[in-house]
């Protein structure tokens, strides 16, 4: 008889040169009742033959490793092999390189991260069983560098009274990046919420103050929002838009998860739909579950342009098509056309 595929089990491989990590991951995996573990590759090479053998549905796969990296694995292999692949890896900037040329999420390794081996397990399980239906993206645009330099929005009074909102998870990293590169130098201020292990949105920030024309930093409390400026939401802390007279600024602080979350797209969205009397945008990429539709819907009937990313670009098209399906999206796009859909209508503001 045929199992469902709700009840049906994804068959993962782990590749990874510590026994000892492979040991951790293997009985961790196994224990979840969604996930069989069908075999293990000690290096690229070793997985590149056990591949046709085993058929995983989904690869966990260390980054750095003896011979051959992760990295160049996936360049060469996903274009041809468009498998999901689940990073495990330690407080490392070569991951988002990893991201880049198309594994579909990562989670931090136990140990000096302060995050446990239960957390780390139940993380990755989860990343796990979502990864099985994901839509791998083998070559994103997004490695490949803009023609031009953008044309400035210009000296606009009206945009200096403008804030924008991000939240994304799960393929989001490539996907905001694909967003962020297609935006001038003025741009209004931006807030972004990316689900991501501590440690590592302070890189991700500073990987995009690299490759796009405006600021991007790693948000701190009292942060001011100004025009130029784009502030990525730390990790394992609430970020949320205060306003102080007619100045905003960001409030970043521990707290309960909202929507399962810390950072919550949710949280951030709520906030500036409470307090921000400008105009506003809310724009929700790809992502697992549903943080962010619901406030992107209050975001909506307090008036705020808000866009979504449409199901054939995102790698899981949880978060947008939950606010599609609630009516919290007033335009969707692919992630290649969200940054000109929210000029658009920024040109029709100034």
């Amino acid at each position: 008889m045929t199992i469902p595929v709700s009840q049906s089990k994804v068959r993962v491989m782990v590749v990874d040169d510590s026994m000892v990590a492979r040991s951790l991951i293997i009985k961790g995996l196994s224990a979840h009742p969604r996930i069989e573990v069908v075999g293990y590759a000690i290096n690229t090479l070793d997985a590149r033959n056990k591949i046709p053998q085993y058929k995983p549905d989904v690869i966990t796969m260390d980054v750095e490793m003896p011979g051959q990296s992760g990295i160049d694995f996936l360049k060469e292999y996903l274009p041809t092999h468009p498998i999901p692949v689940i990073l495990v890896s330690s407080l490392n900037l070569k991951v988002f390189d990893a991201l880049a040329v198309g594994a579909v999420d990562f989670v931090r390794k136990p140990g000096n991260s302060g995050t446990s081996e239960t957390a780390f397990l139940a993380a990755l399980a989860q990343k796990v069983v979502m990864a099985a239906t994901a839509r791998v993206r083998s070559a994103p645009p997004s490695i490949r560098a803009a023609s031009a330099p953008i044309p400035k929005l210009g000296a606009s009074p009206a945009l200096d009274r403008v804030i924008v909102g991000l939240g994304a998870s799960t393929g989001g990293t490539e996907a905001t990046l694909e967003v962020m590169k297609r935006l001038p130098a003025d741009i209004p201020p931006m807030v972004i919420v990316q689900h991501m292990p501590p440690g590592f949105t302070k890189m991700y920030a500073e990987r995009l103050n690299r490759l796009c024309a405006m600021e991007v930093r790693e948000a701190q409390s009292g942060d001011e929002l100004k025009r130029g400026l784009a502030l990525i939401a730390p990790a394992d802390l609430q970020c949320r838009v205060v306003r102080i007279g007619t100045r905003y600024t960001v409030n970043c602080t521990p707290g309960e998860k909202v929507s399962g979350h810390r950072p919550s797209v949710d949280a951030m969205f709520y906030s500036m739909a409470e307090t921000v009397t400008c105009k506003m945008v809310g724009i929700i990429m790809t992502g697992m579950g549903q943080d962010g539709a619901h406030g992107l819907l209050e975001m909506r009937k307090k008036g705020a342009y808000t866009i979504g990313q449409d199901k054939e670009s995102s790698v899981v098209y949880g978060m947008p098509g939950v606010a599609q399906n609630i009516g919290a999206v007033m335009i969707q796009a692919s992630c290649e056309n969200v940054a000109n859909v929210l000029l658009r209508h920024l040109k029709t503001l100034g």
